[in-house]
């Protein structure tokens, strides 16, 4: 008679027996807290992966169920400590240089031509600008763009809720792989191989890193800037959002957008259907009216 085989576990299949499960309560709380403070979403189809990320804060903060990190969350003091360490793990940040490069063909065929006519300094707002691969590459394209017209001045402001992906946007400082879409000439204006050449890394130029303020920005909050913009970039943002959120936030973008100016979404995001001062100008572009 053949002997059963006895199967090892890997540490794969370790590391899911430890995982403790979260309970619906507390995925509950979870999710209303979520949606309340930073307007996202958190159906119970997200409950794993909820459950999973947040493994990271039990483990820090020595806690071994996420009822105990739910109750140290919703404790006195406890959501002020903790509330910037949990956006940091719900959000999820993907982001590329060029990422929907027909956007900034336009920019350069279309709207900056435009722009350029009618008002100076153009101010541009990347608002969701994760770990900074957008906000850099509108400063490559806005340089090229003075670079041919010397009377062409502009500003970037670059927002993101979470503080841990803003500090790696501000150090800006990526992978050689994340820069091969950028094109060599380009490359070589606005990027700095690392002196350790064991270490395939990038920094972007401190000539174009001074053209880019970055800023935590909660969108469920109030703007803290009363100037308007000439260009906002919200793409793949709204996508986490509920339509009714989603409305509320493309309002608030429509009423710090200057006349004439131009917005950006997302090509899986939609303002269809919602009554705003904006009319299309391209696939996913807009112009307010």
């Amino acid at each position: 008679m053949k002997k059963a085989e006895t199967k090892r576990p890997t540490s794969n299949d370790v590391a899911v027996s430890m995982t403790p499960k979260m309970k619906d309560a507390d995925f509950k709380k979870f999710s209303n807290l979520i949606k309340s403070e930073f307007g996202i979403k958190m159906p119970p189809t997200k409950k794993t992966m909820l459950e999973a990320r947040l493994q990271k804060r039990l483990r820090a903060l020595g806690f071994g169920t996420h009822s105990e990190y739910c109750d140290f969350l919703f404790s006195p003091g406890g959501l002020e400590k903790e509330l910037t360490q949990l956006i940091d793990v719900v959000t999820t940040n993907t982001t590329d240089f060029f990422r929907e490069p027909k956007h900034f063909e336009l920019l350069l065929s279309t709207i900056l031509p435009d722009l350029a006519e009618r008002r100076a300094p153009i101010k541009v707002w990347s608002a969701g600008c994760s770990s900074g691969e957008e906000p850099y590459t509108l400063g490559i394209v806005l340089s090229e763009f003075a670079d041919q017209n010397r009377n062409f001045k502009f500003s970037i402001l670059a927002t993101d809720i979470s503080n841990d992906i803003l500090n790696k946007a501000v150090s800006a400082v990526y992978p050689m792989s994340k820069v091969e879409v950028i094109p060599m000439a380009m490359k070589k204006k606005y990027l700095l191989k690392s002196k350790n050449k064991t270490k395939s890394l990038v920094r972007i130029a401190p000539e174009l890193r001074r053209k880019i303020e970055f800023r935590r920005l909660n969108f469920m909050e109030k703007f803290p800037f009363d100037d308007l913009k000439d260009i906002i970039f919200c793409r793949n943002v709204v996508i986490y959002f509920d339509r009714p959120t989603q409305f509320s936030l493309f309002t608030k973008f429509c009423e710090r957008l200057s006349k004439g100016g131009f917005l950006f979404i997302g090509h899986s995001e939609s303002i269809s259907g919602m009554d705003l001062p904006l009319r299309q100008v391209a696939p996913t572009v807009y112009q307010k009216i």
